[in-house]
């Protein structure tokens, strides 16, 4: 039998290699997205043994031809699962924080998730089944000094998320918006910022167990907001919740602008 085929943005470390081999080990051939090469290739010959074939796919999502790449791979309808995972956070205020990495996040956490999502989706409601990923960030219910761009960008890949599950009712396709807290990669190294040294180990999660929370969920198709650890889905119900001035101090924990 064919296996099903998933596409992974940012496919090479953290939560998207870890899409990637979770995929592998449930019957899934995959195409990897990611901007270093060597690093697909290796994840290729990591998942060999699984029985997986990981086609590399390399493109640059924060650029207007990366994204173009990977739309003609969607568009041929052979996707059967979509998982936007690529991402980066920065630290500084808005003003002080490099411009040119603000707008690449923007056009990674918008542009390209609102593309590769509408270039899927045709060939999932013309199977009727199918489903897309988005990861999110618990950040996405919160906003944070130090963190302006990226706390919006999430909020609105959560509402995109939460729109687009309107739309789909009763054709098949399930989306998701998979909202994470603090998780064990190599996030916040990449940026330069000490996050485990400034928040207890409780609240950190193994990527493992968040992708295990994704998967599980759509493959019963739903919910359509997936919040892994109970940590986190406290976090979001007292940020609904509370009083504004009590949020403000929950606001804090994410605050990236005093390195």
């Amino acid at each position: 039998m064919t296996r099903p085929l998933a596409l992974i943005t940012g496919a090479t470390a953290g939560i998207g290699a870890q899409f990637c081999r979770s995929l592998a080990a449930r019957g899934y051939d995959l195409v990897g997205v990611a901007r270093d090469g060597a690093r697909l290739d290796a994840l290729a010959t990591e998942l060999a043994p699984l029985g997986a074939t990981l086609t590399p796919l390399v493109a640059d999502l924060s650029t207007d031809d990366g994204i173009a790449r990977v739309e003609s791979t969607l568009a041929d309808g052979h996707v059967s699962l979509l998982v936007n995972n690529a991402g980066f956070g920065t630290t500084g205020t808005l003003v002080s924080a490099d411009a040119t990495q603000q707008r690449a996040m923007l056009t990674l956490h918008v542009e390209a998730v609102h593309r590769l999502t509408r270039a899927a989706l045709p060939g999932m409601l013309a199977a009727r089944r199918g489903g897309v990923i988005v990861v999110a960030s618990v950040a996405g219910f919160l906003s944070s000094g130090g963190n302006v761009n990226y706390c919006a960008t999430k909020t609105w890949q959560r509402v995109f998320v939460q729109g687009l599950h309107q739309e789909l009712a009763g054709s098949g396709v399930h989306v998701q918006a998979l909202c994470p807290g603090f998780t064990t990669t190599e996030f916040h190294a990449r940026m330069g910022f000490d996050q485990r040294g400034r928040t207890p180990a409780w609240m950190w999660y193994p990527a493992e167990f968040v992708v295990r929370a994704s998967l599980d969920a759509i493959a019963r198709g739903g919910p359509v907001i997936v919040i892994p650890g109970a940590v986190y889905k406290a976090v979001v119900f007292l940020a609904r919740h509370l009083p504004l001035w009590m949020v403000e101090r929950l606001n804090g924990v994410y605050r990236r602008d005093t390195v």
